[in-house]
């Protein structure tokens, strides 16, 4: 664990529902490679993770996402946030690529999961 204030929330993005950590968290059924089972679910859930982090309550808070290797959809659900943020769905790859992992958002599908993303919230630009 880094150090610092623990999550306050956690958003696991795994095939299988994980152990409890000890502080509140969300699970999003998701296959590695692949995309989230009930991407509608996913969004609202990621949208949750992202209210969390707002500015007036971003002191207080602390999200934790993360799947099994770290990159593809832990990257996949970053972009969202982005994406919720404002950014459209192509800048919001590219700064997580940038500023998270240089192969985050694995595979075409996952871009697309973006774009839906946008397309649903009305948030960015598709």
């Amino acid at each position: 664990m880094p150090g610092g204030q623990s999550p306050t929330l956690a958003v696991h993005l795994t095939s299988r529902q994980p152990p409890a950590p000890p502080w509140e968290s969300l699970w999003i059924p998701w296959r590695d490679f692949w995309l989230p089972t009930d991407p509608m679910e996913a969004m609202r859930t990621l949208r949750t993770a992202y209210d969390r982090t707002a500015y007036d309550r971003a002191a207080d808070e602390r999200v934790e996402i993360c799947c099994g290797g770290g990159v593809g959809r832990t990257g996949t659900a970053l972009s969202a946030l982005c994406v919720f943020e404002g950014m459209n769905p192509k800048d919001a790859v590219k700064w997580v690529r940038q500023n998270y992992h240089s192969r985050a958002v694995e595979v075409p599908w996952q871009r697309r999961f973006i774009r839906q993303v946008a397309g649903a919230t009305g948030s960015g630009q598709s």
